[in-house]
């Protein structure tokens, strides 16, 4: 195979304030999964550098469960689309599609025997359903409720029990199968955010925005006692995990806290702060062997240490929205990946270890809105351009924003190129600007047509300007100015990318009519070849290091690496970025492609020719 995917550098679970994120837990153990975006994560929960994801379903996915026997994970969406789907093969063939309901699917619960399901949510004329897995076919109603239902869990053992919560503030209690209902818990004075038996059968427990937790009896649903006494916690409670020996019970909360409860003698055993700020609120939880899980709302997965509740034992960061660029660079013998994002939630930039998927964000305040493009100059700065309207310069060895350059442009800027000797140009909406030792120094106001993508030569005199008329203009760097050589390039439709060879030797030209036209810099630019195979707009370009192979992604999901001297010669990676296009791509080493897309991963390619 010319192209193997070795690594993958996963999303953060897509989070929600004041909703419950679900975390699923693995029958064997060795993993844990999530959601984001229209993809179900499946994290290796010793090593999460390892990472899978499935991304068929044609919604969001707000949950995803194992089946206990571990070969299937059920997983649901905002349609109310249910698929059931293998997890021993990489392919994760489809078993089953249901439709329990019209709606969005909140939780799932299997019985142990992997036969049934419970699908519970927000349906139009009902909020509940329970049937066999492999026909489909009823096994009970699921009544008793007059709103949404946010949480559904199944007793491991018989008689079956199964037990809801609603925003109606009840949770409610079912014998079966077939399940019926037999009676409503009227405790709660606020919405019931996550019901869950013990692992033993023998107790379940309902949380709630109310901030209590109560512990009933798992085979006749009497209250045995509020944990805490009055409050648990003093925030909502958004999720629950027992421990597996079914004696303890984690907890997490909008209080910025999670705790852990010894059921039993019903007393806080540790208590975990999480942080100071809206972003450490607790959304999820999991107790999986020995490891404890809780989701803060910035996305973050922290490790719980139960001998030291101050510090997580480690935090999983990463990117939670969709990442627009990415850029590679060597720093101290290491190869680093950096990737800038959509917004808000979690910082603009991010770094990653290229060998070990370690990550973390920059710290110190950054851009405030989507980056669009970034580069590293000479001296080792990272130069990023964002919808804020600045271009940023920030040192790599710092990884810190404050108090370096931040230069401020009139309009918005797209692109970013930088050349030697302390220069960079900027396109922006109806603008070019060229700037020198982080200052504008020179700019074009009225270009005359709309620039989309610039580069520039390795040895620093020219610049290439990629317009959406369809040409590439080049300009001569003379001081602090930029002339126009008046030389047109044609390229096959507008242009969205443009990127010189590392040697200076060609210009590759990307556009929106699926094609990549070579221009030979040595033979006055003249056209040295043109590679097609896309099905649909090429949004990005990159040269290996070697000269001789170029990689483009694009619309049509596709990542093309292709060969200078020949067009025939192309490896493509189909579905590199399975239903979602590919919005940047970058080389490690001449054998190593990185690519990243708008589902928020970064993965990594060894190339073979």
């Amino acid at each position: 195979n010319p192209y193997v995917l070795v690594k993958v550098f996963a999303s953060l679970p897509q989070v929600e304030r004041g909703v419950s994120k679900i975390i699923g837990g693995d029958p064997k153990g060795n993993n844990f999964l999530y959601t984001n975006g229209k993809c179900v994560i499946l994290r290796n929960i010793d090593n999460p550098a390892l990472a899978d994801i499935y991304t068929e379903h044609a919604h969001q996915v707000v949950v995803a469960k194992y089946a206990p026997s571990g070969f299937y994970i059920a997983s649901g969406d905002v349609s109310g689309k249910l698929r059931i789907w293998d997890t021993t093969q990489k392919e994760h063939l489809l078993k089953y599609e249901y439709q329990p309901f019209a709606g969005k699917i909140k939780d799932i619960a299997w019985t142990e025997d992997s036969k049934r399901i419970a699908v519970v949510g927000e349906g139009r004329e009902k909020f509940g359903a329970v049937f066999l897995w492999d026909s489909g076919s009823s096994v009970g109603e699921i009544t008793g409720h007059n709103k949404v239902i946010n949480s559904v869990d199944i007793k491991q053992s018989r008689p079956y029990r199964l037990a809801t919560g609603s925003d109606d503030n009840c949770a409610a209690f079912f014998e079966g199968p077939p399940f019926k209902f037999k009676f409503t818990i009227g405790d709660h004075s606020r919405f019931v955010n996550c019901v869950r038996f013990s692992p033993d059968g023998n107790r379940f427990a309902t949380a709630s925005a109310d901030g209590q937790i109560y512990i009933y009896d798992g085979k006749t649903g009497e209250k045995v006692c509020a944990l805490g006494g009055s409050k648990a916690h003093d925030g909502g409670i958004y999720a629950i995990s027992w421990s597996p020996d079914s004696t303890h019970l984690l907890s997490a909360s909008g209080d910025k806290t999670s705790k852990i409860w010894d059921v039993n003698v019903n007393s806080v055993v540790s208590t975990f702060p999480m942080g100071s700020t809206v972003l450490d609120q607790q959304l999820g939880c999991l107790w999986q062997k020995d490891h404890l899980l809780s989701v803060s709302l910035s996305g973050y997965i922290n490790y719980l240490d139960r001998n030291n509740p101050s510090k997580p034992l480690r935090v999983i960061k990463g990117h939670s929205k969709s990442i627009q660029c990415l850029t590679v660079h060597k720093n101290g013998g290491k190869s680093y990946i950096y990737s800038g994002t959509g917004l808000f939630l979690n910082p603009a930039l991010h770094y990653w270890d290229s060998e070990t998927g370690e990550n973390d964000s920059f710290a110190g305040k950054g851009h405030t809105n989507q980056v669009s493009r970034m580069t590293v100059d000479e001296s080792g700065q990272l130069i990023s351009c964002s919808m804020d309207d600045t271009v940023r310069y920030t040192s790599l060895t710092l990884r810190d924003y404050s108090g370096q350059g931040v230069v401020k442009l009139d309009v918005q800027p797209k692109c970013v190129a930088v050349g030697p000797g302390g220069y960079a140009v900027v396109v922006c909406i109806g603008q070019i600007v060229l700037l020198k030792d982080q200052r504008k120094c020179f700019s074009i106001d009225n270009p005359g047509y709309e620039p989309e993508a610039v580069a520039v030569h390795p040895g620093g005199d020219t610049v290439a300007v990629g317009g959406a008329d369809g040409n590439v203009r080049l300009y001569s760097i003379l001081g602090t100015t930029l002339k126009d050589e008046g030389k047109l390039l044609e390229a096959k439709g507008p242009v969205t990318d443009v990127a010189y060879s590392h040697d200076g030797a060609f210009l590759a030209v990307c556009d929106a009519s699926k094609v990549v036209t070579v221009f030979s810099v040595a033979d006055g630019y003249s056209e040295n070849n043109v590679f097609y195979g896309h099905h649909a707009k090429i949004v990005c370009l990159a040269w290996s290091p070697d000269n001789e192979h170029f990689a483009s992604g694009g619309m049509d999901m596709m990542v093309y690496v292709w060969t200078l001297s020949d067009p025939e010669t192309r490896v493509k990676i189909q579905d590199a970025h399975r239903l979602h296009h590919v919005s940047s791509l970058a080389w490690l080493d001449e054998h190593t492609l990185v690519t990243t897309s708008h589902d928020a991963s970064v993965k990594e390619w060894t190339i073979t020719y």
